[in-house]
């Protein structure tokens, strides 16, 4: 017979001063931070590694396939404008001003890059 056990861990203890909330952050994986020195291929790189996140909502390549807005074939100073706008709070949104808080303006504008010159590619 096949028994499951099941641990309960909890996220406070009452009367304790430390929660969940204090706990380190996990570590992530990031792009490595531009610098000044760093070349143009690796800069295009961090703009799309910085990009995958958008996919989720905006599809592939920004190509969205549902209600979200597609970022394909905008430019990169739309798209950078946009961003920084959701950042500021001057744009209004549901979720983007929350994801582009998140992001220096270099990185929003590596990501504008990305997606802007998506469209400029010969397929």
């Amino acid at each position: 017979m096949l028994g499951l056990v099941f641990t309960v861990v909890p996220l406070f203890h009452a009367g304790s001063t430390v929660m969940a909330a204090d706990a380190p952050a996990p570590a992530t994986v990031a792009a490595p931070a531009p610098t000044p020195a760093m070349d143009p291929a690796k800069m295009r790189e961090r703009g799309q590694i910085l990009a995958l996140s958008c996919s989720g909502c905006h599809g592939t390549d920004g190509k969205s396939s549902s209600i979200m807005p597609s970022i394909y074939g905008k430019t990169t100073g739309y798209i950078e404008s946009a961003l920084l706008d959701f950042k500021s709070g001057a744009r209004m949104s549901t979720v983007m001003g929350r994801h582009a808080k998140g992001y220096t303006p270099e990185e929003i504008h590596l990501i504008a890059e990305y997606f802007g010159n998506l469209s400029k590619k010969k397929n």
